[in-house]
């Protein structure tokens, strides 16, 4: 489906992403430090002591465009709904599943395969940890990030 010129696949809920604030975003996911626990046994073989409860992602969204994120009165610790514009992909014959809810809408397919591996956009559940707006005026571009800690 094509989206109006305006419209971004990200979505922040319950805040909301203005029109003309999310053109050409950039999105990454990244484990959280605490999300493996990797130690050496007494005869040196790395081994993962982690738990699954603490596998959760970290993330900074960033754009340029012509109006500011409806970042007014979102403080770090407020928890938002992110729809993720950043996919993660399995092998579609492997016994793998997507690890995380699959993104809900109805203006994108958020799931999709190809070549053999399946791709999909996650929805997480997401702390703000902090998040920067600037604005150049005689460019009219509004610059911004937003930092983001799995809950």
């Amino acid at each position: 489906m094509t989206l109006p010129n305006w419209t971004t696949n990200l979505r922040l809920d319950p805040i909301g992403v203005p029109p003309y604030s999310a053109r050409g975003i950039t999105q990454w996911l990244e484990p959280d430090d605490g999300a493996a626990q990797l130690a050496r046994t007494v005869n040196g073989t790395l081994v993962d002591l982690s738990d699954y409860a603490f596998q959760k992602f970290i993330s900074e969204i960033s754009c340029s465009d012509q109006q500011p994120p409806a970042l007014s009165g979102v403080w770090p610790g407020r928890v938002l709904t992110v729809d993720c514009v950043c996919e993660l992909c399995f092998r579609t014959d492997s016994d793998l599943t997507p690890s995380r809810p699959i993104a809900a809408t109805t203006d994108d397919p958020a799931i999709r395969t190809e070549n053999g591996f399946t791709f999909y956009r996650p929805r997480l559940t997401m702390m703000v940890v902090d998040w920067t707006v600037s604005f150049a005026e005689w460019e009219a571009d509004y610059s911004w990030s937003l930092r983001l800690a799995e809950v």
